[in-house]
């Protein structure tokens, strides 16, 4: 069976929840460690105060007994803190008032769900529709995320992230060793490896609040330990790089990716593009360079995976924006009162999750098994069959 899972929960409602099917048994699940990912998502400079709100942990109700996975499916829940604000409000009984009361909303925002998800599913009130496509819900997604991370590695694959840009402001590119880019990044309020950039980038995201709008960039995860042959040519939804570019594209806000060097690929030469092949007793097969970011025919090559996505403006802006109220049909400003003006260092993290875990479901569909000492032996195996090819 394929590594999958489900999300359920409202950004308002009393919890998040998230079913996860899949996972082998006697993985032993560090909730310290997973707890310190959620954390890792409400930081970064530029955030609202729903995240001072929130402080995130993740209660295991099912598929984990004494520390260690079952083999059952594993459920969890994130408690929202907010809803003790909204128990009226989001009540899954009927409640009687008047829409104001209810807090109806029938004005969509620009750039978010609201309008399309109430022409498609019928719904006159569109906070059904808001309060499902909020950015919240990566809450449990770094969540399943995390329980990838930590089965990666017991296999040695380590996963790290950093902000390459945001909006005019780009950080030098600093190669680092991955265990010190993780330190170095986590010890930035805007997870760059350069203290006179995150400086200006923090000055940059007080300009843009204080002028009532929002800012985007790009950021990047580096994947390291990651075997050769994951994913498959033979079909097109087999392909991994394909794979984690869908799970980065459904990142709320997200509206690019690229694999290694990814677009600059259509500007320079073939010989300027393609990874040079070697081979050394000791190394094996290997790439003189990583400008196709560890890919070649959908398959990982043995080098370290990286992947860049570009994350738009959060469109909640304090700045209006001209929309229209879906039972007037008359124009109005679009005005909120809470928002983030950057979240480009939290999307980062969930980026990192969002590859873990598509990194990890190939890894399973590559070596199987249904326990952990079951596939350890299954990758020793293949590892064997590498140094003998």
């Amino acid at each position: 069976m394929s590594l999958r899972y489900l999300t359920a929960g409202e950004t308002h409602g009393p919890q998040l929840t998230a079913i996860i099917e899949g996972l082998p048994s006697n993985l032993n699940i560090d909730f310290e460690e997973l707890n310190f990912q959620l954390h890792r998502r409400q930081k970064g400079y530029g955030r609202g105060r729903r995240m001072q709100i929130e402080k995130d942990q993740a209660n295991f109700v099912g598929g984990i007994r004494h520390g260690y996975t079952t083999g059952a499916p594993v459920a969890l829940v994130v408690q929202n803190n907010d809803w003790k604000h909204w128990q009226n409000i989001m009540n899954i009984e009927p409640i009687e008032g008047t829409d104001e009361e209810k807090r109806r909303v029938h004005r969509p925002r620009p750039g978010h769900a609201d309008l399309n998800g109430g022409l498609k599913y019928n719904l006159k009130d569109l906070r059904n529709v808001l309060e499902r496509s909020s950015a919240r819900e990566t809450t449990v997604r770094v969540a399943c995320g995390a329980i990838a991370r930590q089965f990666l590695a017991e296999f040695g694959i380590k996963v790290a992230g950093r902000v390459i840009r945001i909006g005019e402001i780009e950080a030098p590119y600093q190669e680092l060793p991955i265990d010190e880019l993780i330190a170095v990044t986590e010890a930035s309020s805007v997870r760059v490896t350069d203290a006179e950039t995150e400086k200006k980038m923090e000055a940059y995201i007080d300009q843009i609040k204080q002028e009532g709008d929002s800012i985007g960039g790009i950021v990047e995860c580096i994947v390291e330990g990651v075997p050769v042959g994951l994913g498959s040519y033979v079909q097109y939804d087999r392909k991994l790089d394909a794979r984690i570019a869908q799970g980065v594209m459904s990142i709320n806000a997200f509206k690019g990716v690229e694999i290694g060097i990814g677009f600059e690929a259509g500007t320079i030469r073939g010989s300027q593009v393609h990874d040079e092949i070697l081979y050394t007793e000791d190394r094996g097969y290997h790439r003189a360079t990583n400008r196709l970011g560890g890919f070649e025919g959908g398959m990982t090559n043995g080098m370290p995976v990286v992947v860049r996505g570009v994350m738009k403006p959060i469109p909640t802006l304090y700045k209006p924006l001209q929309s229209v109220d879906i039972d007037t049909k008359e124009a109005f400003s679009a005005q909120v009162e809470r928002s983030d003006a950057c979240a480009v260092p939290a999307a980062s993290v969930v980026m990192e999750h969002i590859v873990a875990w598509e990194i990890a479901k190939a890894f399973l569909e590559k070596f199987g098994g249904d326990s952990m000492e079951e596939i350890r032996a299954n990758v020793a195996s293949y590892q064997s069959q590498l140094e003998n090819y």
